[in-house]
């Protein structure tokens, strides 16, 4: 892999910068953008500059950091400031349980009665984004392991949306399940969802699938059961964006169709994700707030209007796959199977 994600790089003041992959121009450009403020970092995940629930976990670790760094030298005062900043972070995306994790993580850190100057808690900031970076890429890599066994040799496998190494900042999850298969020397050929209405199949998922070297072929949204009915497929496997506690997966719009086509003909159906998207406080995918988002995303194609003036337009960005549907799900920890909320609760209870 010789791009990321997401970056702390130094800037052009001397001081420390967010630097991003301008997801929304792949496959067409490859642009980065450096943020020098939370503000900036919270509405480039708002606006998808950077997307994936681990992605936007790291991001807005990386988003306190730089409020930290960039932030008042009065130790009272950058408390207040990092307060801050983790509420107006917190509020950019609702439905990925990681964004909280991340910032619920760095404000324990932060709050160590011990950090009494502003160098301190900058310092201690910086190092704990680090450090969920780090982790983050060793998760992606165990994910992997861990459904190395389920991934049959020849495998036709069916993908919805991006889970790659865009969506984790890391080596991917459900993408990097595939990417290990393929270095370890299993045949794999990927049925790529276009993913729609922003197209991050069709875009990302396929452009990373090229850069990696791994056959695919693009499919719209609607064709999941025509392909599962006409080709043999092995398996699917998409990523999550929180994982209630019961076992019910909230992901990428359009995951609870393709798990009924999957249902339907008896394909495996699974789900690939760090234990951070697991969230035993929420006892079902009810529970999980769906993040609707901007009409113009449905009612026009490149600036273009495709709807009637005046459409009524429904644009969840998630859908909630019920447990029942799932064949297991993979963790950096190990491999959850059905009744899953004794499995998630024993893989949560250590590692």
């Amino acid at each position: 892999m010789t791009y990321h994600a997401i970056e702390w790089c130094p800037g052009a003041d001397g001081k420390p910068v967010v630097r991003m992959i301008d997801q929304r121009l792949i496959p067409e450009q490859l642009k980065t953008l450096d943020y020098i403020d939370f503000e900036a970092v919270a509405a480039a995940i708002r606006d998808m500059v950077i997307r994936g629930a681990p992605a936007i976990g790291l991001a807005a670790g990386y988003g306190l950091a730089l409020a930290a760094v960039r932030g008042p030298d009065d130790p009272g005062c950058l408390r207040e400031t990092l307060a801050q900043a983790a509420a107006t972070l917190r509020a950019a995306r609702p439905t990925a349980v990681n964004l909280g994790w991340a910032l619920d993580r760095m404000l324990a850190r932060l709050s160590d009665p011990a950090l009494a100057t502003a160098d301190a808690l900058r310092s201690a900031a910086v190092t704990e984004a680090q450090a969920i970076d780090a982790e983050n890429l060793q998760m992606d890599l165990d994910i992997a392991r861990n459904a190395f066994p389920l991934i049959p040799d020849n495998a036709n496998i069916y993908h919805h949306c991006n889970t790659g190494p865009l969506a984790t900042g890391g080596y991917g999850t459900a993408l990097g399940v595939i990417c290990y298969a393929h270095e370890q020397g299993k045949q794999v050929h990927v049925f790529v969802d276009e993913t729609r209405p922003r197209l991050q199949g069709a875009r990302l998922t396929a452009w990373e699938l090229q850069q990696m070297g791994i056959p695919f072929t693009v499919v719209p949204d609607g064709a999941s059961g025509h392909i599962m009915r006409t080709q043999k497929i092995d398996l699917c496997i998409v990523g999550c964006d929180r994982v209630a506690a019961n076992g019910d997966v909230a992901n990428k719009i359009g995951t609870y169709n393709l798990a009924l086509a999957a249902s339907a003909h008896g394909v495996p159906f699974y789900s690939a994700g760090p234990s951070s998207t697991v969230d035993l406080a929420t006892p079902t995918g009810g529970d999980i707030p769906i993040e609707m988002r901007p009409p113009e995303e449905i009612t026009h194609i490149s600036g273009v209007r495709i709807t009637p003036e005046g459409a009524s337009v429904a644009n969840p960005a998630f859908d909630v796959t019920p447990a029942a549907r799932l064949a297991a799900i993979i963790t950096e920890r190990g491999v959850a199977y059905p009744p899953f909320t004794e499995s998630l609760a024993r893989l949560m209870g250590g590692k």
